[in-house]
């Protein structure tokens, strides 16, 4: 098993670094492409992966300064991703004081059965040193924004952004909870059954959760005596793995049963599955994605979950929308630099630069515009992102409002998050810090009768 997850952990790390793809994606394709299936070697995989990748900038800061002369780079990918989680393990899971040195030489002698012994031997002599080596000189001479940024494993520019958004005090808060593992949240599903019923399920599954307030049906996981996915109330659909933000973002749409959806970038499911079981499975949703492989998991979600109110529909919706309907509401939660769930995706910091959040904010402004197009008068527009950037945020609803008069803020309930930014009031921003979920945004605008 432990060969399988390194093989698989190796491998991935290399997709990611030559494809810039997702933790997720990488390792689901490295998977099949080795054909492993074995459950507890794809959970340590990712977590070996995962740990890794949100470490980043300090694990190749203190590799390369080991390297010296030579530098990670001159290296294959599967020695750099080798280097990257020998030092993850031996070391920074450690708290970098703690050397296990038997440990270390079955790390090495697993990576020569993987990777071969004449690939690893130019790296084998500065193995020892990777182990020895103190890490506290990567922070001699740095700056105090590049500083921050290797200590909370943050990109330095996006350092800097936070400083500038929220003040150092309450940027070095969120920092250092964005690199740190979040809680995990369960939405109870009562297409399935009564919400007693199902917590007695859990119960006897040894799930153990806590209720979330404000929130109707969110519950926080305490305690799992096994994966969540492989329990038997999972794969019934009692209930769906969703972060507390994007569960909260469905409820302040608060939609009625027998009214019109569009739930717009709309896989894997999350969002579809929860409207349908606020409306009680009576109306109708016309779901639009365009990526063809997360709608595969859509439809399986859907299936999974007991909705049969919604209809999937592949589309981009940079172009206009393909349905000829006028809705009652529309839900736009499009791509975003997910600035606000790097605890989750920490692959997507390193793909991120300065000009990310207003490049990304052009793409948004197109899905809104043809979202506004496809809503009846008196129609509601929740708009949502998990980033915490005023980009693709507070500055694009004040774009929208501006050539959009027909649209106005409204309030949001329940009030779980804090005011928007930029004077947005009516807006919600939920943090990791302060909520203990994923950064996030929320604006619900009303489009006037006349």
């Amino acid at each position: 098993m432990l060969k399988e997850a390194w093989t698989l952990a190796i491998e991935a790390l290399s997709w990611m670094e030559k494809e810039r793809i997702s933790e997720r994606l990488a390792l689901t394709r490295t998977a099949k492409q080795l054909e492993i299936s074995d459950v507890d070697a794809l959970r340590l995989a990712h977590g070996l992966v995962v740990e890794t990748v949100r470490r980043r900038n300090f694990i190749d800061r203190f590799i390369n300064e080991v390297l010296k002369p030579k530098s990670l780079s001159e290296f294959s990918f599967g020695i750099q991703s080798f280097l990257r989680l020998y030092v993850y393990q031996t070391r920074a899971a450690k708290n970098w004081d703690k050397l296990d040195l038997e440990e270390a030489k079955n790390i090495v002698r697993l990576a020569r059965s993987i990777l071969g012994w004449k690939a690893l031997a130019p790296v084998e002599p500065h193995l020892g040193l990777l182990m020895t080596e103190n890490p506290a000189r990567l922070l001699e001479g740095v700056g105090d924004e590049e500083r921050v940024g290797l200590l909370t494993y943050h990109p330095t520019w996006f350092v800097r952004y936070c400083f500038r958004l929220f003040g150092r005090k309450e940027a070095l808060a969120f920092l250092e909870a964005s690199a740190k593992i979040p809680p995990t949240y369960i939405r109870l599903n009562t297409l399935k059954g009564c919400e007693e019923e199902i917590l007695k399920r859990l119960e006897y599954e040894k799930v153990k959760v806590e209720k979330i307030e404000g929130l109707r049906h969110a519950y926080k996981v305490l305690v799992a005596k096994q994966p969540l996915t492989r329990t038997k109330s999972f794969q019934e659909g009692l209930f769906y793995i969703q972060d507390k933000a994007s569960i909260y973002a469905a409820e302040v749409a608060d939609p009625k049963p027998g009214m019109v959806l569009l739930d717009v970038c709309a896989a894997p499911g999350a969002k579809t599955t929860y409207l349908a079981q606020l409306m009680q499975n009576r109306g109708v949703i016309y779901s639009i994605d365009y990526s063809r492989r997360r709608m595969n998991i859509w439809k399986s979600e859907v299936a999974r979950m007991g909705v049969s109110i919604a209809e999937p529909i592949i589309s981009d919706a940079c172009n206009p929308l393909p349905v000829a309907v006028e809705a009652d509401m529309v839900i736009l939660d499009p791509p975003c630099t997910s600035t606000g769930a790097f605890a989750k995706i920490p692959s997507a910091k390193w793909r991120l630069t300065a000009r990310s959040a207003e490049k990304m904010a052009e793409i948004q402004w197109q899905m809104l515009e043809n979202c506004a197009e496809k809503l009846k008068p008196g129609g509601t527009l929740i708009y949502s992102t998990c980033s915490i950037t005023v980009e693709e945020n507070e500055m694009l609803v004040e774009r929208f409002l501006k050539w959009h008069p027909e649209f106005q803020l409204t309030e949001i309930t329940p009030k779980i998050g804090l005011p928007g930014l930029r004077g947005l009031t009516q807006c919600q921003r939920l943090y990791p810090h302060i909520h203990e979920c994923n950064g996030f945004f929320i604006a619900k605008l009303l489009k006037s009768k006349a």
